[in-house]
């Protein structure tokens, strides 16, 4: 017999550790928090696939692979890993996956709440099946809203197939008890989309704010002069850094064109630290260039001796993209004690806390002569010290493991309650978790 405020939670995830996807460490991390407070999880998600774009070596040989463990269990289905450039393929891939997660999903034990993470937007329609089934309330967790970034990037152009995702993705929307999202810019947007089929007040009561955080124990500020500038002979110069993936999203173009102009300059060097579907594109345009130093992928136990590399790392999103999506590398960064130089779109989630908490620069989103004044300003000019600090007081304050492990804690036992009872604290604006 379970004991009293104890939550069966089913997660259906696209990654989970060990596989070193950003989301995953983020689920990972919440789930560490829900079994603190006593609660059984379930996991649903895929083998270790992310760092590679292939499935792990130590993972292969079997479709399926399903652990015990002591606060519930985890089972990985094969996740169909594709070229990102074939959206058919990858489309297919998705739905792939999808079908082998919402399968395993009914062999757990009833669940009292199902989570789902997007994208891909297919593991609600899983979710959402599962939850049917059980009986079990949905709550839709949207780490990027889709397909509003696939649109942006011009990854989708066919109206057809964009109505059909609009679709699915308001169908989700639509049968989950609570979506939660990362910002007030995400807030506003599935609110958007809620209105005029749920109506504003139902809308405005069904969307969270339930921010991504950052582990500020396991990320602490460290010395710049580490094992990791030995390594790739960055020495004593003053390093600029993209850390994470190297997708369309990103337009890292930005990087090696000041690069490019700052050629003169042997004390600054570009690092790019990461793989993806533009390394190699990224790799031609810096051909000749000595201060661009390209980096593989480095494990998820170094992360923190990456960061402290750096003298500023950058966040990059093209025109249009901010709104719909919130880098989690930002609270990282700002756990670090590094300043940020964000090129993207003005009032938007990363933008506002970078200059209200005075933790680094931003510019517009893919203006070359800005971002490259923004480089020389905050390596000849600005306290790096200062604008590190105040963005590790940031995170230190609104961005812990245990605050929003125990946000969504308190909401899985929220959905538990009664719907008489819990419709009405839904009736009351909701309040953003660490503000």
């Amino acid at each position: 017999m379970r004991e009293t405020g104890q939550v069966r939670i089913q997660i259906i995830c696209p990654h989970f550790e060990p596989d070193v996807a950003p989301t995953g460490l983020v689920i990972s991390e919440i789930v560490r928090g829900l079994v603190a407070q006593g609660h059984t999880v379930d996991v649903v998600t895929s083998l270790p696939w992310y760092a590679s774009h292939a499935v792990d070596e130590a993972w292969k040989g079997r479709i399926i692979r399903s652990e015990k463990t002591v606060w519930g269990s985890i089972s990985r289905v094969y996740p169909f890993p594709t070229n990102k450039r074939n959206f058919a393929a990858r489309a297919a891939g998705f739905g792939g996956f999808t079908a082998l997660a919402g399968l395993c999903s009914l062999f757990k034990r009833r669940p009292d709440v199902v989570l789902a993470m997007s994208p891909p937007l297919t593991l609600g329609l899983a979710a959402w099946f599962t939850s049917r089934l059980r009986r079990a309330p949905l709550v839709f967790n949207v780490q990027d809203v889709f397909p509003d970034v696939a649109v942006a990037l011009g990854a989708i152009t066919n109206r057809g197939v964009i109505r059909l995702l609009e679709g699915l993705e308001r169908f989700v929307y639509r049968r989950s008890a609570v979506v939660t999202v990362l910002s007030e810019d995400l807030r506003s947007n599935v609110e958007a989309k809620l209105v005029d089929t749920v109506g504003p007040g139902s809308a405005a009561a069904r969307v969270r704010v339930i921010p991504n955080f950052v582990d500020t124990e396991r990320i602490r500020p460290q010395d710049r002069d580490n094992s990791y500038r030995s390594e790739f002979g960055l020495g004593t110069r003053s390093v600029v850094m993209y850390a994470g993936n190297l997708g369309f999203s990103q337009p890292l173009e930005l990087m090696v064109e000041a690069a490019r102009e700052l050629s003169d300059r042997d004390d600054v060097v570009f690092v790019i630290n990461g793989e993806g579907s533009r390394r190699q594109e990224l790799e031609s345009l810096a051909d000749g260039l000595d201060n661009v130093v390209f980096v593989d992928f480095q494990p998820a136990e170094r992360l923190a001796e990456v960061l402290a590399a750096a003298d500023v790392h950058v966040i990059a999103l093209r025109r249009g993209l901010a709104a719909s999506s919130v880098p989690s590398k930002l609270y990282s960064i700002l756990a670090a004690g590094r300043p940020v130089l964000a090129a993207l779109d003005s009032g938007t989630e990363v933008a506002n806390v970078v200059a209200s908490q005075g933790a680094g620069l931003v510019v517009a989103a893919e203006d070359q002569s800005l971002f490259t004044a923004a480089v020389l300003a905050l390596v000849d000019d600005a306290d790096l010290v200062a604008m590190g600090s105040a963005g590790r007081e940031f995170v230190s304050r609104c961005a812990s493991p245990t605050g929003v492990a125990a946000a969504y804690g308190e909401l899985f036992e929220e959905l538990r309650r009664p719907r008489a009872t819990r419709s009405r604290r839904w009736s009351r604006p909701d309040r953003r978790i660490g503000r």
